[in-house]
């Protein structure tokens, strides 16, 4: 790690604090401290909002996995927050719009647990086509329910993808090698990897596919995209598998599909309402329905994919605090500016209106500040400048940044 050099307007390492919630793996917490940042602070549990928003007051890094929701008032009261760390694939528990007109970088590890989440689906969809759910609760009751009757292979069978992602694509490629066939839809065009096909629309996956997985994200655009209507145009016989999001299937219109037997089954990781933390009461409509399969959202919690995880975030946002490296960011535009020996870095985050950045040059200059380095983007809301400078930057100087019209947030790193 780059070390300081100017300890008058770098913050110290060992005054930045960090708050991890829910668990989130060791591997991030060691990532911190081996980069020189002693003050962390983890807990095993969500916040509800309440108490978030009394905690996050002088924390200047969050990370949070997906119990955790970051509100527009958790991100009022963080008066110091500089980054959120989302330990997981999602970030729709942020509010990405408060986080970036508050200037608050947000980052996620969206490849790390694919691989953990692809293989879990492609065990559900044997032991849902082989009933064998069905089989190991007799088993349990000491019931001896050896049968072939409505078991099948998966070899020659369609899988349904929806949603080719990074983790629809990989499941696809696994499904391939067991010998089946793939078709999936996705609201863009995707290169189809190996021999998958890309269905006209939703309807013609649904009739034709003898298993359906879902991978789409969460949002207004996929609440409920499979109800009663998209539901009753599954194959007869089908088996349905959501691991994505729990707002996306009509689990009472499932429910009914496997009632009526028109449905053979299901897998569901992720529900509308979800326990606090492990352990707690949980109930659903799918409870004790024949061949279904149900987790408490643990597709993507492996030992593996949590300390990928870990590691990735950790990174992210100790790139960030350091050289103000935001690739990945969901609120802050993307940007990257190797380091310049003999120079120090200020960040500036404001409000995309014309006129800031000569504002910034022009106030720079008049502290005769020379500037040896400059890269400015934005996205709809905000614009994010780098600057390297030839010259100290002393505490008036950043107060007089500060100053600059539409400023979010004004730091220097080094």
């Amino acid at each position: 790690m780059r070390e300081m050099k100017n300890e008058e307007t770098s913050y110290p390492r060992e005054k930045i604090r960090v708050l991890l919630l829910e668990n989130v793996s060791g591997t991030a917490v060691e990532g911190f401290t081996r980069g020189g940042y002693p003050n962390v602070e983890r807990l095993t549990r969500a916040l509800p909002e309440d108490e978030l928003a009394e905690a996050v007051k002088g924390v200047h890094i969050l990370g949070i996995r997906s119990k955790t929701k970051v509100t527009e008032r958790v991100l009022a009261a963080a008066d110091r927050l500089l980054a959120v760390g989302a330990f997981c694939i999602g970030v729709n528990q942020v509010n990405l719009n408060a986080a970036t007109d508050a200037g608050v970088a947000v980052f996620n590890a969206p490849y790390s647990n694919t691989r953990s989440v692809a293989e879990l689906v492609i065990g559900l969809c044997v032991m849902l086509i082989r009933r064998i759910p069905d089989k190991n609760a007799a088993a349990h009751r000491g019931v001896w329910l050896k049968e072939a009757q409505g078991s099948y292979e998966l070899r020659g069978k369609t899988l349904g993808v929806v949603g080719y992602g990074n983790i629809g694509s990989q499941v696809s490629v696994l499904a391939e090698a067991l010998g089946m066939k793939v078709v999936y839809y996705d609201v863009v065009p995707k290169l189809p990897l190996g021999n998958a096909r890309q269905a006209r629309d939703l309807a013609e996956l649904l009739a034709e596919s003898h298993v359906v997985t879902l991978h789409v994200p969460g949002g207004a655009g996929t609440r409920n995209l499979l109800g009663e209507e998209m539901l009753a145009q599954m194959r007869e016989g089908a088996v349905l598998i959501n691991y994505s999001r729990g707002d996306v299937v009509d689990l009472e219109a499932l429910r009914k599909q496997i009632e009526k037997g028109r449905l053979a089954g299901a897998a569901v990781d992720v529900f509308p309402e979800e326990p606090e933390k492990s352990g707690d009461p949980f109930r659903t409509v799918l409870q004790n329905l024949p061949n279904v399969i149900l987790t408490p959202h643990v597709g993507g919690s492996t030992e593996e994919a949590q300390e990928s995880i870990g590691a990735d975030v950790s990174s992210k946002l100790i790139q960030y605090l350091e050289y103000g490296t935001s690739s990945g960011s969901h609120t802050v535009p993307a940007v990257s500016l190797p380091p310049q020996e003999g120079t120090h870095r200020v960040l500036h985050i404001h409000r995309n209106v014309p006129g800031v950045l000569a504002e910034i040059n022009s106030r720079l200059s008049a502290r005769g500040v020379n500037i040896l380095g400059q890269y400015l983007k934005t996205n709809e809301r905000v614009g994010y400048v780098i600057l390297d400078v030839d010259t100290s930057i002393s505490k008036e100087a950043v107060s007089i940044l500060r100053e600059a019209k539409e400023t979010l947030k004004t730091r220097v790193v080094y």
